[in-house]
């Protein structure tokens, strides 16, 4: 069932309800102007299915700005499974979801995300050729996603302290998941200090054994004295009652929808700390699968990738020269390219 309403600013929204495999799954596209709406596929425990189209409809619009601000030919489109991964994740219903991927014709292109792996991929492309970052492909695009990340530090480090390098500077990482973590491990063999914390205990004292980072709990990690915040779990995290808190001078992370409100951009820009948008930093994913087109080439994509600083430091410039927040900034690079691909 297709479901938009009159001010909708997204193309469609298709509600997936299969009752043989209790699939409840909700596909959003929001754009397909400068092609075919990419984005993950985010298996997720919701409270209710409102709280599930809220987020699908505001990961999908982010993925259109972030393909667009990275400078490839995707348009944005994310899709949502409602159930614990861990206890409702069966073959049948991730293919009975795939069967409504594939019914969209291409409008919409799937990847793993929150909640789905790489083998959940596989079994999506057993029913649709509609899917990327297979393992013969670019693969997961975590790896892909920590290294822009880690890029978008650098070019902070640049921007703020002069150097080329965060040796001796503090990043504290909200999130010790697949990006998290990777990123704390490019950060550590540059010689940066870390704090880290998640919910999963196991995980991230497994990674602060690793790295010699400190551990703090996962509800206190945004106030820690830091230079670098770094959300890396779910979004959300920089709100009214949490940038108060921050005692960093910069945030960079790769969690979608960081801003909790929109106003929570003037908040950072208010108190002096340089955000880095997150759908800048967190590109770097849609753009190793971009790299799929014409044979995949690791080195070529993470050069590509690694150019995500030089649009960090776009979105310093443009902030400054306009006197807008770095939020702004970054869209409006990326409505530049919209108004570019209709004329």
């Amino acid at each position: 069932m297709n479901l938009l309403s009159p001010d909708s600013e997204h193309e469609q929204v298709v509600f997936c309800h299969d009752r043989a495999t209790g699939l409840r799954s909700i596909i959003a596209i929001h754009s397909t102007t400068l092609g075919p709406s990419m984005g993950g596929t985010r298996f997720y425990p919701f409270a209710s299915e409102s709280d599930a189209l809220a987020d699908v409809l505001r990961l999908s619009r982010a993925m259109t700005y972030k393909s667009a601000a990275a400078g490839i030919d995707f348009g944005g489109g994310k899709a949502v499974i409602i159930g614990d991964p861990r206890r409702d994740k069966t073959e049948p219903l991730l293919r009975a979801y795939a069967g409504f991927v594939d019914s969209l014709g291409g409008r919409y292109l799937t990847t793993e995300d929150v909640g789905t792996t790489e083998d959940d991929v596989v079994v999506f492309s057993s029913v649709t050729k509609y899917v990327v970052g297979l393992p013969d492909g670019s693969g997961d695009p975590s790896e892909a996603t920590a290294w822009g990340l880690f890029a978008a530090m650098r070019a902070l480090a640049r921007r703020l302290w002069g150097a080329d390098t965060l040796a001796g500077r503090h990043v504290a990482i909200q999130g010790a998941g697949k990006v998290g973590s990777g990123t704390a491990r490019y950060l550590a063999r540059d010689g940066a200090r870390l704090t880290v914390a998640d919910i999963a205990e196991d995980t991230v004292q497994a990674l602060a054994a690793e790295l010699g980072a400190s551990v703090v709990p996962a509800d206190v990690i945004h106030a820690v004295e830091c230079d670098i915040f770094s959300p890396c779990a779910l979004g959300g995290s920089l709100s009214a009652s949490t940038v108060p808190e921050l005692a960093c001078s910069a945030v960079a992370g790769c969690a979608n929808n960081q801003l909790a409100t929109p106003d929570a951009a003037d908040l950072l820009a208010a108190r002096g700390i340089v955000y880095a948008p997150d759908y800048i930093v967190n590109a770097g994913g849609v753009i190793n699968i971009a790299h799929e087109a014409g044979g995949y080439e690791k080195q070529a994509a993470f050069e590509h990738v690694w150019r995500i600083g030089e649009t960090v430091q776009r979105v310093l410039d443009l902030a400054e020269s306009r006197k807008v927040t770095t939020a702004r900034a970054a869209d409006m690079i990326a409505e530049e390219r919209f108004k570019g691909a209709h004329t």
